[in-house]
């Protein structure tokens, strides 16, 4: 690993903070240091590309001015404000901040990065990114462009997929930190590691830190940063239920033991269950038939299903990838739900409900299919 002298550690931050000065991006939460407009982006920006997060933000900011605004949001607008972002429990984790904030802190912001993780969903990234933008603190906020830049800079060969790594590169970053503009220079350095120093297709010829870059000098900068892969999503499968009756589809809100927590969806089956072991064969034929079986008796629903053409609607989310067969029922007249908890909702109304992704592309699929009758 290369170690810098405090001459290069300060020709460094003078040449970053100057091509920042004047090359930085003109993002709509830096037109001040607000620590909510910090959070609120910086909880957005997880998982999330910039150019993404910025009508999101917007909108968000419009509906939830203020931290108070937010602690007492109706959690339906919420989730309907975040619908799409995905990672849909950052939403429900910045309503609960915000009520402690408003509660537990009176109004008024915790200013350290130690003291910002007691927030919920506020880890250690994030509570560096408002301690630093917001306040001023002297910290290094160590997200996947610090991992990135840094390792590529430094030749550090620590494997960031291993937890304890971020600790080394908050040890390693710490003092190179500019003290007197700690937020500019952590922005600077996202801004670097989402321009020149990408993980993919680089342009460290041109970066304004070319001369600080050993793994420039080496030939290596792809060799960087060590990271070994994840494991691939868990396949699980599932039946999506299309019922359909003069009242409208029937919708599901999930709960909140379930993933998508608050949000509404056709009736989701996972296909384990109708089976006596997870990796039990069967057949549509012989699921389809326990589900009958399984609606009657626990909801006095009497379905009739029927197969729905076309692949399984598949989409991934961090550690599961959800494969979604469609099955259809119609009802004549419209069944009473009162063992049954969803409701009947007109087509026309749906997009008013929180819908996660996986709800939009059952929709589109059915929606396709109606036309081509």
């Amino acid at each position: 690993m290369e170690q810098w002298s405090a001459t290069t550690i300060q020709a460094f931050r003078q040449t970053l903070l100057a091509w920042y000065d004047q090359s930085g991006r003109d993002l709509p939460w830096r037109r001040d240091q607000d620590p909510y407009h910090v959070w609120v982006s910086e909880i957005m920006l997880q998982q999330t590309q910039v150019n993404t997060v910025i009508p999101y933000y917007q909108r968000f900011m419009a509906a939830f001015p203020t931290v108070t605004a937010l602690a007492a949001a109706d959690q339906a607008d919420l989730l309907k404000a975040w619908q799409g972002l995905g990672y849909y429990s950052r939403a429900r984790n910045l309503q609960r901040a915000a009520q402690q904030l408003v509660h537990d802190y009176h109004g008024v912001w915790p200013r350290t990065a130690a003291e910002l993780q007691d927030l919920v969903g506020v880890g250690p990234y994030t509570a560096c990114a408002i301690a630093s933008i917001a306040f001023g603190e002297v910290v290094p906020a160590v997200d996947g462009n610090a991992f990135r830049v840094f390792a590529r800079l430094l030749l550090i060969d620590a494997d960031i997929a291993q937890p304890k790594t971020r600790q080394l590169f908050m040890k390693i970053i710490q003092p190179i930190v500019d003290p007197q503009r700690p937020g500019a220079f952590n922005q600077a350095i996202m801004d670097l590691g989402s321009s020149y120093m990408t993980a993919k297709n680089p342009d460290p010829e041109h970066s304004p830190v070319r001369a600080f870059d050993a793994s420039y000098r080496e030939g290596r900068v792809l060799d960087y940063p060590v990271k070994t892969k994840k494991p691939r999503p868990k396949i699980v499968p599932y039946y999506g239920l299309v019922i359909t009756s003069p009242a409208g589809y029937l919708l599901v809100q999930r709960t909140a033991q379930q993933m998508l927590a608050g949000y509404w969806s056709y009736p989701l089956i996972p296909q384990d269950q109708l089976r006596e072991s997870a990796t039990a064969s069967t057949t549509v034929a012989a699921d389809m038939a326990t589900l009958t079986q399984q609606w009657a008796t626990d909801h006095h629903l009497a379905l009739t299903l029927t197969p729905v053409a076309g692949k399984p609607i598949q989409h991934t989310y961090t550690h599961q990838r959800w494969r979604v067969t469609l099955l259809s029922a119609h009802f004549e007249q419209t069944p009473s739900l009162a063992l049954y908890p969803g409701k009947w909702v007109p087509a026309a109304q749906i997009d008013q409900l929180p819908l996660p992704k996986i709800q939009e592309k059952m929709m589109q699929r059915w929606a396709t299919l109606d036309r081509e009758k």
